[in-house]
């Protein structure tokens, strides 16, 4: 690792940033340097702005990429460097409005009943079942289940700790699965070529983020579903059967961790009720053509 990767590492730690927006910040900063063949420090402010043009024109990058893209660049620049540049501060990835994926109860249960393999079936089943992120099911571990109280305690993004209620069927469900392998620490332990008692012996800690990509994926072509969804499609799926159940929306933005109502709202629009107040006015609309 050179001096200057270490540096901006820990300018980062000081500023509390996560193990994963740490990671995602030099990862930018490394795709920048690689593009140009240099150094980062020896880049000057017209490169940041052809590279940001060439993101922009030519990659046609999504802008959830954009956006880490000029996070991570900025905080390097700014925050190690001391450099602060004009073209920094004005560089926006264009707005988007874009609805979630919701697939219906059906669907989830058909794609979760073709995991094929035990743990990853289990992590992302807890997933939809509480409405968690990724990392949060797959980091769970065995103190986080109070089955006294019907509640799991979610380690979330941010560092933002919350608790979400447990349906007496998924405490059933996580006991269950939990009695076949009796982890100590982890809830969904990683399994290894060597087998899940291996993995145990030797601490192989959870279940990581692209396996359960993976699984979800194959899961999903195997069903034959054409939808484009991906694991935190569940997440979306959860709030949104919710609302259509009557949950109230406070109560589903408590459970997932929204620290504000207007990113709970957009599942509002995605309800059977919703799109039900529709359907006589097409339909007449349809008449005679």
């Amino acid at each position: 690792m050179t001096p200057l990767r270490q540096r901006m590492i820990e300018d980062m730690q000081l500023r509390g940033f996560s193990a994963r927006t740490q990671e995602c910040y030099v990862a930018a900063v490394r795709q920048l340097a690689a593009h140009f063949h240099t150094r980062p420090d020896r880049l000057s402010e017209e490169d940041l702005r052809q590279y940001f043009l060439y993101l922009a024109n030519e990659k046609k990058v999504a802008r959830a990429t954009a956006t880490i893209a000029l996070c991570g660049i900025k905080f390097f620049y700014e925050h190690t460097l001391q450099q602060h540049w004009t073209t920094l501060r004005f560089v926006r990835p264009p707005r988007e409005k874009k609805l979630p994926v919701v697939l219906s109860r059906d669907e989830v249960r058909r794609i979760l009943s073709d995991v094929r393999i035990p743990v990853y079936r289990a992590c992302l089943t807890t997933i939809y079942a509480c409405g968690l992120r990724l990392l949060e099911g797959a980091h769970l571990q065995v103190p986080d289940v109070d089955g006294g109280r019907m509640l799991l305690h979610i380690h979330g993004k941010g560092k933002k700790d919350r608790y979400v209620p447990l349906a007496t069927p998924t405490l059933d469900f996580l006991r269950a699965y939990w009695r076949t392998h009796r982890s100590p620490v982890w809830l969904f332990p990683a399994p290894t070529r060597q087998g899940l008692p291996h993995a145990l012996a030797h601490d192989g800690g959870p279940v990581t983020r692209s396996s359960l990509q993976s699984a979800f994926r194959r899961a999903l072509l195997r069903t034959g579903i054409a939808k484009r969804a991906h694991v935190h499609t569940l997440r979306h799926s959860y709030a949104t059967h919710l609302l259509e159940a009557g949950v109230n929306l406070r109560i589903i933005q408590e459970n997932l961790g929204h620290g504000s109502a207007r990113t709970t709202q957009i599942y509002t629009h995605l309800t059977r009720e919703v799109q039900a107040t529709l359907t006589d006015p097409l339909n007449q609309l349809m008449q005679g053509l």
